[in-house]
């Protein structure tokens, strides 16, 4: 970035301090790339990031008024709250406590019979604890592979191992309580 760069960028910043919405919107799209690309590379998740990187920039608008020229170049700044917002992205995710899970496998009519979730309980019970966590995570509370391996200090291929081998384990406790899903087929699919 040149000295005209740096000025233009500075006036757009005093601009969206004073709650301009052209100098927010010019500060967007001059850092908005680059902002995106370094969300991604911490979440991983497309569509994540592009949650995270509108965050972002929905902050930004509410903390301009604190950026202060250091030296830095504005989107250095602009990158730091990107890693702050991308970081603490997974603490806001409201954590469900495991007796909550349990109570839900229990009895959650809503979504299933209550038989159904007496038995995927029952089903999930018999897991191996890690193998149970991993299932828990991603498939009840909705983390993503790479939130649970930070979440459980593993790394994401162990984390893949886990989920495989605790589905293949869910199956085969769900056949053994004749609770596995079943498909129809020859003449009752055909009716």
């Amino acid at each position: 970035m040149d000295a005209e760069d740096d000025k233009t960028v500075a006036q757009a910043i005093v601009g969206a301090k004073r709650g301009d919405a052209d100098a927010v919107r010019f500060l967007y799209v001059r850092v908005a790339d680059n902002g995106y690309g370094y969300v991604r590379s911490i979440v991983r998740g497309e569509h994540e990031a592009e949650d995270i990187t509108q965050d972002v920039f929905a902050k930004l608008i509410r903390v301009i008024g604190r950026y202060e020229d250091r030296g830095l170049p504005f989107h250095a700044w602009v990158l730091r709250v990107a890693r702050n917002v991308a970081v603490d992205h997974p603490r806001s995710r409201r954590m469900v406590p495991r007796e909550e899970i349990h109570a839900a496998t229990e009895g959650d009519a809503r979504h299933m019979g209550q038989e159904r979730a007496r038995e995927l309980g029952a089903a999930l019970s018999e897991l191996p604890e890690e193998q149970r966590e991993v299932l828990v995570l991603r498939h009840v509370v909705g983390m993503s592979p790479g939130e649970i391996a930070g979440h459980l200090g593993r790394s994401e291929g162990s984390l893949h191992g886990l989920h495989h081998r605790g589905r293949l384990s869910l199956q085969s406790a769900l056949r053994r309580l004749e609770a596995a899903p079943s498909v129809q087929t020859g003449e009752l699919a055909a009716a």
